[in-house]
Formats: structure tokens, sequence, C-alpha cells
């Protein structure tokens, strides 16, 4: 219990002289609250320099139950007296009936309006709503003056100052004393242009302002708070700090912006907190902060205060990654689930092994799937609820950064997965966020994404389309991800995407086109090639939609402007190549078309040939497992196809598992099967053959500009024959800008031929064999040339030349001028 001195009840002349004293026991309320004409007078100064100094002797002792220490005596020291004679109280300082029932209610949008401290006719009026609170005090200098206890835990008392001071409230609990600063004492910490930049859907660096952020305000360190939520009737600031009770802490309104606001002071770094929204009919719902940079582990939902620390040491990296576009440098990418690579590892741990693997390896790129944070680990983080903060699962967010610098010095870059497409339907996070529609589109038809059970963006909304747009340079500056590769765009472009006639509706063309996801994309793509140079943003489109990759100002056939993206996944090539490859030898004939057609289209987008998670999983097996025949063919047919595809014009990428010939489809609970690399194991030179073979495979192509210089140029590439069905060969030529050429020549039949004739230019003198499959070490039957191979003056395929080559079986090879 408190103990409470003279000194504590507060006294105020009246203007006819008469003394009121207002002391009542704490949480009861007066006879007159709620009654905004009641009066109140709670100033610790009298109007005479006798009571001035009588206040200055008085002391106000206070105890704490849990730790039986006093707490320090604080002087109740008057200020300069007001001038001499009797002081008029002219209005009550007590909140009137309304505002009362809005803040206990949290139906309040200006609660700085009526809490705090503010000029008044005879003074200041200090108000505080600290409910639970036994008293609360004003300590301003050497002046501690008592407020009246109004009830309901709101306190009040007008002193008689000139202007508003700098202040602190001593409040009293049951069990303890704390001193503290008012939130409602401060300016809003945001500005008007930030306020409108919000409002037109064009804050390119909107997780500066919104979200929770640490910092010093008004000459005072505490954090700053601040959430989009148009359609809420009021919104409270719910936290640990403050036992997950937000009536105490009521945000403001910020106009017509649809932002609200509180600057919470003592409120710091790792703090847990959720926003209380007040829907619009009058009931409640605790939200995760969208813009939180931070989040709980999973299960676990609410999000944390967060700032960077962290000291970058990739500049060198940063530096140069821009100096070649990306289409037309190499860029061989090796796809990870965090997660699951080295089960148990952290971020940190991970950056210990992951660089060093995939530089051995000779990777120039990692692909991360989804590392923003999502409640599901079975969704790969293709579900995001957090979408500006690293999942929590692996560490915090600087040391996600500290993995992708490692990942920097390595050499290595790293491209991330970001999922704009959809979000999940968890009601502590985006799913009708303040009580309406939202972030969703108000269409329900629209809103609903057929195939995941998920919810689509209203990208026509401009507050929406800032929030993912700012979210795209938001990863790309704070933690230099050096590209994004968009999920899911097909489902984004169209209107009728997975929908039967009659659940969906034409765009004002009569088309079925997304009008505003283009324009989304299209804002998306040039906001971040602007803003962060040196990154590529590579899009997941599974259609034949004209001008993925175009610039967005060039118009194509279809009338739109390009996309913009940088690169398009070449779902059509890996469909049919793997259709292909499945097929026993004997069949493939019959299949020849499905590894030439690709060429038809190969220069229509600037294309990455993938090979995902996604064709590995879920009973399509994994990719030695597709390969037709025993266990030494499906090997060979692999490491052929392999060694096909980092030829194939485009740039190539590889999920984690398939480069050393895990027979086992992916699963996330437990990752790939290391243990196939054991030496201890029977089988693991088979697995460790083709690991080796992926590592030459990236050697020989980063040294070969032929592979990938002109990627995008028709120039870059000749057939040599591409009607071999019946024996089952592929031969082309790849060239780089100057002409100098790299024959590839895949043979998808389990036989050896010899003597195969192949047509050539005449101006090379001899070839030489830069890389066989079927190399012993590879696992292979060994069958190479030796010698370099020189061409016969015969044409031979419409070539002025031709050599004479062994095609060894289920084989690849290369060959360079000698």
């Amino acid at each position: 219990m408190t103990e409470k001195t003279a000194a504590e009840k507060t006294v105020a002349e009246t203007a006819t002289g008469k003394k009121t004293a207002g002391k009542k026991a704490a949480g009861k309320k007066t006879a007159a609250a709620g009654k905004a004409v009641t009066k109140k007078a709670v100033t610790a100064k009298t109007a005479t320099k006798k009571a001035v100094a009588s206040a200055v002797a008085k002391k106000s002792v206070a105890k704490k139950a849990g730790t039986k220490k006093a707490v320090a005596a604080k002087r109740s020291v008057a200020r300069e007296a007001p001038p001499a004679g009797p002081l008029e109280v002219a209005l009550s300082p007590a909140l009137d009936a309304d505002d009362r029932e809005r803040l206990l209610h949290g139906t309040h949008h200006q609660p700085h309006a009526v809490l705090g401290a503010h000029p008044a006719p005879g003074g200041i009026v200090f108000r505080a709503f600290r409910p639970y609170a036994r008293s609360v005090a004003v300590v301003t200098g050497d002046l501690r003056a008592e407020l009246h206890d109004d009830g309901d835990g709101f306190f009040s008392g007008l002193l008689p100052l000139r202007e508003v001071p700098a202040y602190r409230l001593v409040v009293a609990y049951e069990d303890t004393v704390q001193e503290t600063e008012d939130p409602y004492r401060f300016l809003p910490t945001l500005g008007d242009l930030d306020l409108h930049l919000i409002g037109e859907g064009r804050h390119e660096e909107l997780w500066t302002v919104l979200g929770a952020h640490p910092l010093t305000h008004q000459d005072v360190a505490g954090t700053r708070f601040c959430v989009w939520a148009p359609n809420a009737r009021a919104v409270r600031l719910a936290g640990a700090f403050n036992f997950w009770d937000g009536i105490g802490y009521p945000m403001r309104s910020l106009g017509s912006s649809g932002v609200w606001e509180l600057f919470v002071p003592g409120i710091g770094e790792g703090e847990l907190y959720k926003f209380d929204i007040t829907r619009p009919d009058g009931s409640r719902t605790q939200r995760a902060d969208p813009m939180a940079r931070r989040t709980e582990t999973p299960p676990a939902t609410s999000s944390v205060v967060e700032a960077s620390h962290y000291e970058w040491g990739d500049e060198e990296w940063m530096a140069r990654r821009g100096e070649r576009p990306a289409h037309e440098a190499p860029l061989s990418i090796y796809e990870v689930h965090l997660p699951s690579w080295r089960p148990g590892l952290t971020y940190r741990q991970l950056a210990e092994q992951l660089p060093a693997y995939v530089r051995e390896l000779g990777f120039t790129h990692v692909e991360l799937m989804p590392i923003a944070e999502h409640p599901f680990g079975g969704s790969w983080g293709y579900q995001v609820t957090g979408f500006y903060a690293p999942t929590a699962r692996l560490g915090t967010p600087d040391d996600f950064r500290f993995l992708v610098d490692a990942l920097h010095r390595a050499g290595i870059g790293v491209l991330m997965d970001w999922v704009p497409a959809h979000f999940p339907r968890d009601d502590w996070a985006l799913a009708e966020f303040d009580g309406r529609t939202l972030y969703e589109h108000e269409d329900p038809l629209r809103a609903a994404h057929p195939d995941w059970g998920t919810l689509e963006f209203d990208y026509g909304r401009r507050e929406v389309r800032n929030f993912l747009v700012a979210n795209a340079v938001y990863w790309c500056e704070e933690f230099h991800i050096d590209g994004l590769r968009v999920d899911a765009v097909a489902s984004m472009l169209y209107l009728d995407y997975s929908r039967e006639p009659g659940q969906w509706t034409p765009n004002e063309h009569g088309g079925r086109e997304n009008l505003d996801a283009v324009a989304f994309l299209q804002e998306m793509n040039a906001t971040v090639y602007r803003r962060v140079p040196g990154v590529v943003t590579i899009a997941e489109e599974s259609t034949a939609w004209d001008g993925v990759t175009r610039a967005t100002h060039h118009r194509g056939p279809s009338g739109f402007g390009g996309l913009g993206f940088g690169l398009k996944w070449n779902m059509g090539w890996m469909h049919d190549s793997l259709e292909y490859m499945s097929h026993e030898p004997v069949y493939r004939r019959y299949h020849h078309g499905e590894m030439t057609f690709s060429m038809v289209y190969a220069y229509s987008e600037n294309y990455v040939l993938p090979i995902s998670h996604d064709e590995v999983v879920h009973g399509k097996k994994s990719l030695v497992s597709k390969m037709p025949g025993d266990w030494w063919q499906q090997r060979a047919s692999l490491r052929a196809y392999l060694a096909y595809m980092w030829a194939h014009p485009g740039k190539q990428l590889l999920f984690m598992g398939q480069e050393f010939a895990q027979g086992a489809e992916w699963s996330e609970e437990h990752g790939p099967d290391w243990w196939l690399l054991d030496p201890a194991y029977g089988a693991e030179a088979d697995h460790r053959g083709v690991r080796e073979l992926v590592g030459d495979l990236n050697s020989v192509y980063r040294s070969t500009p032929a592979l990938w210089e002109r990627d995008t140029s028709a120039d870059g590439f000749a057939w040599v024959v591409g009607d071999a069905a019946d024996d089952n060969v592929l031969a082309f030529l790849r060239r780089d800008a100057d002409g100098t050429p790299l024959l590839a020549v895949s043979h998808f039949s389990p036989v050896v031929r010899h003597d195969y004739r192949l047509g050539v230019p005449d101006d090379i003198p001899a070839w030489y064999e830069v890389l066989n499959t079927d190399a012993g070490r590879y696992g292979g039957s060994d069958v190479f040339h030796p010698d370099p191979v020189k061409p016969e003056p015969q044409p031979w395929h419409g070539h002025p030349a031709s050599v004479r080559l062994t095609l060894p079986p289920l084989s690849t090879v290369w060959l360079r001028p000698a």
C-alpha cells in the first residue's frame, strides 16, 4: 500500500475564496464523474507565498511490495507562483462522459486531444488514463502534484502554469510505483509528407514509417508504433509491457490517411506487441503488425520491436554486382529450402556451411525459398503472414543479414522467392485486417484464391500496391538481396485463373486480364530496377503472356506494355524435356519434338530453365527417379540431361539434393539425404559422381561465354542436327559475342554409336572434348575422345565440314575449338 503525506492532497482556491479538498480512495468514482460541468481543482499550489514555502517542505514516500525497497522520496516543489490573489478555475479538468466511454470501450480516435497536458483557462490541464492505478502524480522540475482520481482509471488536475512543461508521471499500483513519461504529451512522429505519400500509395520506403521503430522523440527514447487501418473505429496497442491489455494505450488517427500512431516512451527492442483493433461493428480483434520487421517464432504470432545493428562486409560484391546484366552473365542457381537444407541449423550456422558448399559446386547464385515469416512450415513459406520479417525459426533479422553477407563474401549471389500473389486467412494476420476487406479485394470472387484457400491482394488499391512495392524494395535494400523470383505470376495476371465460367468478371474491356495486377507488376519492376541497380527480378509465369521480360514502356502486339521482369522461368521447357526423359529410350523417337520445340520460342523472353522443388515432391519423384531403366541407366540419363540443360539457351536452376542424384522425393521435414555421400555407404561413389559432374558443369560453364553471353539472342545458337529422332541425338552450336563456338551433342540412347558424323564450321582446325558425362569418374562407361577431333572437308547437316565422333551411351559431350 502507498502511504500518502499531507502534501499529496490537492488544494485549489476558487473565485469565491472557498476551498475544495478532493481526496478519494483509488478506483472509486467521484459523485460527479462523467459530468462535463463538474469543477475539480488539483494543484499543489496555493495563491500565497506562505503556501508555496509549506509545499516545498513536504515529501512523498512510496513503497514497492514486490521488492520491499522504498522508492526515492520526491519533493513537491511549486514553480513560480501565479499572481497574488485568488485563482479562478474556469473549467473542470475531468473528462466528459462521452470521452470516458469511448476510451473505456476502445472507440476513441483522438486520445491525445483529451489526455496529456493542454492549456486551459486558469492554467494547464493534466489528464491520465491509467487503469488499475491507485494514484497518479505529475512531476515537472521540482514540482510534484497529485492528480485527482476520477474513477475507472482516469486522473486529472489543473495546475496554474503558464505553458505546458516537460513532465513525467508517477503511477502507483497496488504493489509497485512507476515513474514514466506520458505517451500523450508527444507530438505526432509522422510528418505531412509521409502521410501524403502513404495516401498516394507512393511511399517507396514504407517500412521506415509504418510498424514499430525505436527512436528518440522530443529527447525521449521509446518506440513509435504506426499501423494503416482505415476502417477501424479505434486502435489500441497491446503487448507484453501492458499484459496484452491495450485499454490504457489508445492510438491516435492521423487525419484521413487511415494511419494510427502512438509513441510509447521506455519501450525498446525485443518487446512483443500487437494492435488491438475495434472493428466498425464494435467488435475487437488483436492483429500482428503487417509491417513488423521481426516476429515471434511460430506457432507464436506476436510482432517484435526490432532495430538492425548489423555492419555489412560485402562492399566489394555490392560494387560489382551490376557490371553485367543478368541475361548476359553466367547465372547458375542452386535452389535451397533453408529450414531443411541442414535441419536444425540457424542462419549463422548455415553461414558456416552453405557458402562453402555452393562455392565448391560452382553455382553463381542461391535461390532461397520464401524467407518471409509464415505460420505453417508445410507451406514452405508460400503462405506469408509477415511480409517484412525473415522467419524467426532460424534466428533474428540481423542473423539473416549475416548469412547473406557470408554468401556475398564467398562470391555467391542471393535470390529470394517473393510471394505477392496471395496470403493466408489467419485471423491474427491480414485477412479483413480492420474489420472489413482491406488487403484483399472487396469482391469475394476476386478475393478468394481458388487453388490454395488463401486470399488475393487488391492490386487496384493504391495503399495495398504500395505495401507490396515497398516490400520488394525492402528486401533488396535492407538485406542486400540480389534478385526476387516472383511466385505464381500467372495466377495474378488472369481473372479466370482456375475459375469456371460465372466465377469471374471480365475487365473493363471485356477481357480476362487482371489490369490491376499488370499495373502492379509493372510498377514493382520499374521501382526495384530504378532504386536498386544490379538486382534482377524473375517471374514464375507458366503461360504465353506476351512481354513478361519486355520493358514496361514497350508495348507488344497485345497492346500491353511489358511487365518489366529481367528473367522468366521456362515452364514449357521443363515440362517437355522431363516428359521426354521419362520415356524408355526405345520410345523417345516418338517424342523427339518435345526436346526441340523449346527453340521455337527460346528468344521470346529471357529464360531460366528450372528444375525446382515443385518437380521433386508430391509423387513426382526425384530427378534421377524420373529416368527409366536400371540404376546405371537412370544415373547416366540424369547426367546427360543435366549437361543438355546447361548447354541449352537460358540460365539454369537446380533444386537441392538433385545435384547428387537423391533417389527419394524431397521432404521439408528432413531435407536432402546427405548420408548418400557418406564414404561408408556402399553406393556413395554413384552419388558423388553426379555431384562431381555438377561441379564440372558449372566450372566449364562459367569459363565459356558461349554458354551464357548470348542466351537471349538467336545469333548465339545454331542447330547441327535437330531431327535425328531415330538416333535419339541432338546437336547444336552455341556462340559467344566474338563468335567462338561450343559444340554440344546429346545422345539419349543406351548404345555406343561409332563414327557418328556431325556438320561443323570449316574455320575450326580441331575440336577437343571439354566435358563428357560418360566419364568414369562420374560413374560412366568412360567412352571418350582423348585426342583432338579434326574436321573433314565433307559437308554435312548444312555445314561446310564435318567431324566423326563416337557417341557414348546416354551421354552429353561438349567440344570446344582446340
